[in-house]
């Protein structure tokens, strides 16, 4: 019986270029699969050598060794703000948490965040000056003080961080043995630092 001349073929494929074809543009060709074999040979005998970050040797574990009376707390522009607006002693009140002499840093870059906010916050800047608050200078251009904070925690595990900023914790939770200071219901408290008794169990 034969098939009328219009009828298509059952299950029949459109005939397609092939992706090796030379009336292909150069973008849209296939590379030749015997050169990436050729490629994959060669490498099957060498070492590939990885860059892996050093470990800090203040680290035991999760466990940050250099951590220890007298504390060396880093003090973040809107942690000074809170305190004001919850009306805590800073110092008394990291003490209080703690159990322990607490040294308040500020770096050179906090300061002018809190001087940049002009007279409204002039009770913060006050504070900032206080003779107890040890001022740490800065050598990067600008007074955005969260790159900051982050690379002087990376590079030394000694401090504290004290923030009520979320970027800023999110970004310092990243990096491993560095404990974080915050407000919660009126009261300092610290994560990631099983040595604060004085810290309210959340």
């Amino acid at each position: 019986m034969t098939r009328p001349k219009g009828q298509k073929r059952f299950a029949e494929m459109k005939r397609m270029i092939k992706l090796t074809d030379a009336r292909l543009k150069a973008k849209d060709r296939m590379k030749p699969k015997n050169h990436d074999k050729k490629q994959e040979k060669k490498n099957i005998g060498e070492i590939t050598e990885k860059q892996v970050a050093p470990v800090t040797s203040a680290l035991f574990f999760r466990y940050n060794t250099q951590l220890g009376p007298p504390y060396h707390i880093l003090v973040d522009t809107n942690f000074i703000n809170f305190s004001i607006k919850v009306k805590l002693d800073i110092i008394q009140s990291m003490m209080d948490c703690l159990y322990a002499k607490c040294t308040p840093y500020i770096t050179d870059c906090v300061m002018g965040e809190i001087e940049k906010l002009g007279t409204k916050y002039r009770v913060a800047l006050r504070i900032a000056k206080d003779p107890r608050f040890e001022r740490l200078p800065c050598s990067h251009q600008g007074t955005y003080a969260d790159d900051c904070i982050v690379q002087r925690v990376t590079q030394h595990k000694c401090y504290i961080v004290a923030t009520c900023d979320r970027e800023l914790k999110r970004r310092i939770r990243k990096i491993p043995g560095v404990p974080i200071m915050y407000l919660h219901g009126h009261r300092y408290t610290i994560e990631r630092m099983p040595d604060a008794h004085g810290a309210p169990r959340i």
